[in-house]
């Protein structure tokens, strides 16, 4: 048998993947709602 003993902060790990998944959906969407920015601005006038 081994002598190494893993220890898991559960809510640490819930910590880190909440900032995880928040940063890789906000990001994108993020970038999304810019380029939209970028287009209305930059349209021409009717």
């Amino acid at each position: 048998m081994s002598d190494n003993i893993i220890q898991l902060n559960e809510d640490l790990i819930k910590h880190d993947l909440r900032n995880l998944v928040r940063s890789s959906v906000e990001e994108p969407l993020n970038a999304l709602l810019d380029k939209e920015a970028d287009e209305l601005v930059n349209a021409p006038k009717i």
